[in-house]
């Protein structure tokens, strides 16, 4: 379980293939802290920590063909910066959102507007895949970041972002055609499935 607030961005430092399996090794200055077994996420995509050096400030991460079909993995390269959090600590504030660290879709920034101390950061996606919705002012995790939806329309949404976001997520490398991972709200798609179910049943 996430909050949505990253701690740092890391990048990756090697890519290797095991059939349909891929190894990411990422450096950022914590991995000294880091264990084997320990859920981190990754761009928002919870990964399992399977290796570490600490002396290189290194971590091994796997991804399975599942998970890169779903998410915006496929697009790492060596050099990408990723955003990283550890897993949400139970003895102190819970600043952002539930966030579970399961992609439920990609999307792609279709516009990026600089509004002069702020940017607004426009995304579409297929909503006939999941069916998933946002609402104005609701939650949302862009690449593992705690975000308010402002503009929300079927498939599409914009969010705002203040320049210490902007300066310490991968959002700086944002533009039009980048593709992200987003995990709708997790309290938003209960509702949404329990009315489906309802109106399945009134039929």
């Amino acid at each position: 379980m996430f909050t949505g607030i990253v701690e740092k961005t890391a990048k990756v430092v090697k890519i290797e293939q095991d059939k349909t399996n891929f190894h990411f090794t990422l450096e950022v200055d914590f991995a000294d802290e880091l264990v084997i077994d320990q859920s981190m996420a990754h761009d928002g995509c919870c990964l399992t920590v399977v290796s570490v050096d600490k002396e290189k400030k290194q971590y091994v991460v796997t991804a399975m063909d599942e998970t890169m079909l779903k998410t915006n993995l496929s697009t790492w390269k060596v050099g990408t910066e990723v955003n990283v959090e550890r897993s949400m600590r139970m003895d102190g504030r819970f600043d952002g959102h539930i966030v579970q660290g399961h992609v439920d879709q990609t999307a792609t920034c279709t516009k990026v507007v600089d509004e002069n101390g702020s940017w607004r950061f426009y995304f579409e996606y297929d909503f006939n895949a999941n069916k998933n919705i946002t609402v104005p002012k609701g939650s949302i995790s862009i690449n593992g970041v705690s975000l308010t939806v402002v503009d929300s329309e079927r498939g599409m949404f914009s969010v705002a972002i203040i320049p210490y976001t902007y300066q310490i997520t991968n959002f700086h490398n944002f533009q039009k055609g980048t593709v992200v991972n987003i995990e709708f709200d997790v309290f938003g798609k209960y509702v949404q499935r329990l009315l489906e179910q309802y109106m399945e049943a009134a039929k």
